[in-house]
């Protein structure tokens, strides 16, 4: 069998496969249906300084091949997480991921000074969720904003810093070199794309928050587009999400450029499918005389 760890800004991965944040909580219900080693990684559920009640229901719509959320980083709070969860999760032989949110600047570089004194592996800055209405969406939209949130947080952080992009912007790559400006150790990209579904009876937006946040297999081809472009623009690992569902898909994100993956929305339809893309990965590469997955990334010429 080929070798499937990864190394991610000095962290060692089993595997690939990341559960992507939101999609997985802090891991607890998964680990009902097998052991959480199944995965290289978990990215926490999106985690705030202090605890939040979300966005008033109806939070979730399905729309042809995935589904809009506007869940509104409902979560327990930072040191809910660090008493209550993480001790938990770190003796699930997998790596930890805390991805945080916040409000101002400021919330951000509590939370990474908080966390970088916890044991957990590395950072997710979610700068980028497109159902809060407060704060997020802005940080993420331009390359001075990037640059500047990121600046900020990293005289903060001591853990390696992945950025969490946002596919809602007019340049992907330009935004992502923003962040390995001011020293992200890594970039994941896409979270959500923003849309929207009506009530035609009604007449009035499905979901409360009005938008929510697109995934699933339809926003795939987008996925993939935006990590080859971010891949021929910096030097730090991608970790490439959106969409991917099969093996098959794990495959083309990391001929595109990934470094490792997120698999979210996927979860909610399979929760095996962790199970079956790591068995697919190792099938594809050993048919193809391949002894790392490593070598499937930027597989691609660049033009």
């Amino acid at each position: 069998m080929a070798d499937l760890s990864v190394n991610i800004a000095g962290v060692h991965f089993n595997n690939p496969i990341i559960a992507a944040s939101g999609t997985i909580g802090f891991g607890r219900e998964y680990s009902e249906f097998y052991p959480l080693s199944v995965f290289g990684g978990i990215s926490c559920k999106g985690t705030t300084l202090k605890e939040r009640p979300g966005n008033p229901p109806p939070r979730i719509a399905e729309t042809p091949m995935g589904m809009l959320n506007a869940v509104g980083l409902q979560n327990p709070g930072v040191d809910h997480f660090i008493k209550e969860d993480l001790p938990w999760l770190r003796q699930q032989n997998t790596v930890a991921i805390a991805n945080v949110a916040g409000s101002t600047v400021e919330d951000y570089c509590k939370m990474a000074e908080i966390l970088s004194e916890t044991d957990i592996d590395m950072i997710e800055l979610n700068i980028s969720c497109p159902n809060v209405k407060e704060g997020g969406v802005q940080f993420g939209t331009s390359c001075e904003s990037v640059a500047a949130i990121t600046k900020a947080v990293r005289s903060y952080c001591k853990k390696p810093l992945i950025i969490k992009l946002s596919p809602n912007v007019a340049d992907i790559a330009s935004i992502a070199q923003a962040a390995e400006s001011e020293g992200a150790d890594a970039v994941s990209l896409i979270n959500t794309l923003t849309g929207m579904r009506i009530d035609i009876n009604t007449r009035r937006p499905i979901i409360m928050n009005n938008t929510g946040g697109m995934s699933g297999p339809a926003v795939f081809p987008v996925a993939v587009r935006m990590v080859w472009q971010v891949k021929n623009a910096v030097k730090i690992p991608v970790i490439g999400m959106g969409g991917v569902t099969t093996w098959k898909d794990a495959v083309e994100m990391m001929i595109a450029g990934a470094d490792a993956l997120q698999i979210g929305t996927a979860l909610f339809t399979d929760p095996y499918a962790p199970v079956r893309i790591a068995e697919g990965l190792n099938r594809y590469l050993d048919e193809h005389g391949m002894k790392s997955v490593t070598e499937l990334t930027h597989t691609i010429i660049a033009n």
